[in-house]
């Protein structure tokens, strides 16, 4: 795959340490990899943001792309909206995804929040722009009790707008995980309808870089380069 769409069930789950794996194991198998952040909301001009930890993370070689950032931890159109500025719309994300994909090998697309969180006054989303760009999509979720819902549901709204569903991680795999997060590891493809491809450990992100990006392929399925099996 060129553009690769990482989305989740909701904020705060692991989506930019996802990334940050995913781009990590890339750069290790030799391919050129961008990350694309449409929206950053919450952080102030100057402050290191979601494309910044990546390429901590992952490797300064990775293209890092930040079309648009918004000062109030919000929705982009919401946060956009308060502050008097202009959104983000999905076709400014898919040609800013397609001319990235004509230079790298991979792009990755993280999103802010879930899947449907609105970016535009016309109510365009992230699905919006993988639609527009035909990529599929990586689901992040989280590990406990409530998850198989969040992504079921996640799951009906990618298949009813006929966009491929590449899979689930959980974003952040407990240390020791208790009876709901074990189940869900089980579960958590047929509630999807899609494969599990991983588990980040929780407090990967605070591994030191090197660290990171040697263990990375071990919490990634093959189908993201990685070695991770269940």
């Amino acid at each position: 795959m060129a553009i690769l769409v990482v989305s989740g069930t909701g904020t705060e789950i692991g989506k930019t340490i996802t990334t940050a794996a995913v781009a990590a194991v890339a750069l290790a198998a030799g391919r050129s990899v961008a990350v694309l952040k449409p929206a950053q909301t919450g952080v102030a001009p100057g402050e290191p943001g979601d494309v910044f930890e990546v390429r901590r993370l992952a490797g300064e070689s990775v293209t890092g792309v930040e079309l648009a950032r918004f000062p109030e931890p919000l929705a982009p159109n919401t946060s956009a909206r308060r502050a008097g500025m202009t959104p983000i719309g999905p076709q400014e994300v898919a040609e800013a995804a397609a001319k990235l994909a004509t230079e790298h090998d991979l792009v990755l697309v993280e999103g802010a929040g879930g899947l449907l969180v609105r970016f535009d006054d016309e109510g365009g989303t992230l699905a919006d722009a993988a639609r527009l760009l035909g990529a599929p999509v990586l689901v992040v979720t989280p590990a406990g009790l409530g998850t198989l819902n969040s992504t079921a549901l996640t799951g009906e709204a990618l298949r009813a707008r006929d966009l491929e569903f590449a899979g689930v991680v959980v974003g952040s795999w407990p240390a020791e995980p208790d009876l709901a997060s074990r189940c869900n590891l089980a579960d958590l493809p047929e509630a999807a309808g899609a494969p599990l491809l991983g588990t980040v450990p929780e407090g990967a992100g605070r591994l030191a870089p090197a660290d990171f990006r040697t263990r990375a392929a071990g919490w990634l399925a093959p189908a993201l380069g990685g070695v991770w099996s269940i």
